[in-house]
């Protein structure tokens, strides 16, 4: 998945001055369009680089949006955090994040932010790569980490740290972006580091470099989703639900065109189609069973309800964030409750 932030009280005063400046932005985006009506006029949707969202790619190319009478400009982001920046500000309609980066944005987001669809769940994609000689997570102890700060490998490494009874502060932060993180863990300068696919390939050229831990051994905390603003949910919900119903256009694309869906999702990522099978294996694509399941109450961290309270908790906890957002306005599940209706 960029993917990925806890804000940081850093991040709260940068974001501050970005919705002072942002609202006469207007983000570049991939197409262009001449509509002038608000019901022809693009909605606007943030992507960056995770496994679980490249097949959105494969909307774009392939024409699915049209099919489903709507019309999407999706635009890249080489920076996950910008992405989600970007959206807080209201100069996208929608991002593609985690449940952890909407409970951080939401609050101080100008249109809202509301979870409408789970993409899939990390299984495995987000690691903490080391160097030789440290072969368990205390060995991390007093080491130099490089990870993009507040993002989601950030909440990798604390929940592993907080496995085995140890803290952030025991472990000194290098904060880089991912992909320069892995860069600067490569080359020597770190002694481990936090990154999502495809930069751990990155870090894991290093000699004598493995893999320490990953998401698969915290299953369900690292939900991948599809984040629209409430603006758009209020004003246009017909347009959310078209994007709920592409989705699963995607997925039977993938199933049916395996081999073109391969082309396309690895020429968006920029790497081979013999890496992108490496990814997938660590991205557990959400059913829409699936999806009902993860928007429903539940006492575990499956049930987002349930995952969302635990992460906001902690957040507050260690200072990512001064205060919870309201947890019932950032998860809305009748876009997959229609879809689920309307395919019985």
């Amino acid at each position: 998945m960029n993917r990925r932030k806890i804000l940081s009280l850093l991040s709260l005063v940068c974001l501050s001055l970005i919705l002072t400046i942002s609202c006469s932005q207007t983000p570049q985006s991939s197409t262009s369009t001449t509509s002038t009506t608000a019901q022809d006029e693009a909605i606007v949707i943030g992507y960056s680089n995770w496994a679980g969202w490249w097949p959105w790619a494969i909307a774009e190319r392939e024409g699915m949006f049209a099919k489903n009478n709507v019309n999407v400009e999706m635009k890249w982001f080489d920076g996950y955090l910008e992405s989600m920046e970007a959206f807080a500000a209201g100069q996208l309609d929608g991002n593609c994040q985690t449940l952890n980066d909407t409970i951080s944005f939401a609050k101080n987001a100008v249109n809202g932010e509301v979870a409408i669809l789970v993409n899939d769940n990390s299984a495995g994609n987000d690691k903490i790569i080391v160097a030789e000689g440290i072969n368990k997570i205390e060995d991390l102890k007093g080491k130099k980490v490089a990870i993009e700060e507040g993002v989601v490998d950030d909440f990798l490494l604390t929940l592993a740290l907080q496995s085995k009874g140890m803290k952030r502060d025991d472990v000194e932060i290098i904060p880089l972006e991912t992909g320069a993180a892995a860069a600067a863990f490569a080359a020597g300068q770190a002694d481990a580091v936090g990154a999502f696919p495809p930069y751990w390939l990155t870090a894991l050229k290093r000699e004598g470099s493995k893999e320490l831990i990953s998401s698969a051994q915290f299953p369900g905390a690292i939900p991948d989703l599809l984040v629209v603003s409430q603006k758009l949910i209020d004003e246009q919900p017909d347009k959310a639900q078209a994007l709920v119903n592409t989705w699963y256009d995607v997925l039977d694309f993938m199933e049916q065109n395996p081999a073109r869906a391969d082309q396309i999702m690895a020429e968006r990522a920029d790497v081979t189609v013999e890496e992108l099978q490496l990814f997938k294996k660590g991205t557990r694509m959400f059913t829409i069973e699936d999806n009902l399941e993860a928007f429903s109450d539940g006492d575990s961290m499956k049930h987002m309800p349930y995952a969302a309270q635990r992460m906001a908790e902690f957040m507050v906890d260690v200072g990512f964030i001064p205060e919870a957002p309201d947890l019932t306005t950032i998860l809305d599940d009748r876009f997959v409750r229609a879809y689920a209706e309307a395919n019985q």
